[in-house]
């Protein structure tokens, strides 16, 4: 698939969103980085944004920030959640359901990436595909009825480092315990996120549904991804790379998930995001899939995975 720009030269902007009152977005990961600017972007035209973040002090800091940018009226707030834990995307959930009547989109934006060193949720995944994947197949799968209700979407925030790796799941090892490596690890998780939305497509398809799921990536954007969770070395690359050009600020980054939001007429079967030079930057619009990313024996044999790991089955 050759790069397209679907918005003219400039590619999407936030300045093609009318008002959001009356819509509710809820973003995991979003007290920084790309989560932060986009929640920024929502409650500029109006809408209400619920976080699902994992630190409440961080919390607590980016919501007084956006009230003094926004005003004291500002229709902000957090739900705590660790997608690192099946138990705490539960109760989130449930307070989720009990909290927010309508969800016009959830978008699965939080992550971690290039963990130096082989670690393990507290339900036993390999942290990355634990949080990455798994967080949010649950997350999902737990919201569906209200997201339905509510005729709204669901966005998954994918990277393109899911090319980086061996580009499959690797089944017989999927916590990575013989051939741990730090950025192949990374690329499955991020592979299995956008094999979760394309399946669900299918899934949603055949069952006569009408919410839709997108995949969209940053591209390289500077945020605290790298520098949370990645080793000396690989924090420092970042850092000199990221005073080049080849890098661009987390609000540009955020542009294709709230485009994914809120946009009519895309295309699911797509991957969004930059699509300058190596599709790191640049205007905004449906950019290269690779097949390996919707294969679907695999899509299928990983959702059945899914299902049992985190112990939920999706009903359609």
């Amino acid at each position: 698939m050759t790069t397209t720009l679907d918005f003219g030269p400039k590619g999407w902007t936030p300045e093609r969103l009318i008002s959001l009152e009356g819509k509710t977005y809820l973003i995991t990961g979003a007290n920084s980085g790309t989560g932060f600017q986009a929640t920024r972007t929502f409650l500029s035209k109006g809408a209400r944004v619920v976080m699902l973040n994992r630190s409440a002090k961080k919390s607590d800091a980016a919501i007084a920030e956006l009230k003094q940018e926004f005003g004291r009226d500002a229709e902000v707030s957090y739900i705590l959640m660790d997608l690192a834990s099946l138990d705490s995307v539960r109760k989130a959930a449930a307070e989720v359901l009990e909290q927010v009547p309508r969800i016009d989109a959830l978008i699965c934006n939080g992550a971690i990436a290039q963990v130096p060193t082989q670690q393990f949720t507290v339900d036993g995944f390999e942290t990355m595909l634990g949080t990455n994947h798994y967080g949010h197949f649950l997350l999902s799968g737990l919201l569906y009825e209200r997201i339905e209700a509510s005729q709204g979407r669901i966005v998954v925030v994918a990277s393109l480092g899911y090319k980086m790796g061996i580009q499959t799941i690797q089944f017989d090892d999927m916590n990575w315990d013989q051939n741990y490596h730090q950025n192949n690890t990374y690329s499955q998780s991020k592979l299995a996120q956008m094999m979760f939305a394309y399946e669900l497509q299918d899934r949603l398809a055949a069952a006569g549904k009408d919410v839709k799921v997108y995949v969209c990536h940053p591209g390289s954007s500077r945020t605290s991804l790298i520098t949370t969770s990645g080793n000396l070395m690989t924090r420092v690359a970042f850092g000199l790379m990221s005073l080049s050009p080849m890098v661009q600020s987390a609000e540009k980054g955020s542009y294709p998930e709230v485009m994914c939001a809120t946009e009519a007429g895309l295309d699911q079967r797509a991957l969004y995001g930059p699509t300058g030079r190596n599709e790191w930057v640049g205007p905004v619009g449906k950019g290269t899939l690779e097949p390996f990313a919707y294969e679907k024996p695999t899509m299928e044999r990983l959702w059945e995975v899914s299902e049992k790991e985190t112990g939920y089955a999706w009903t359609l």
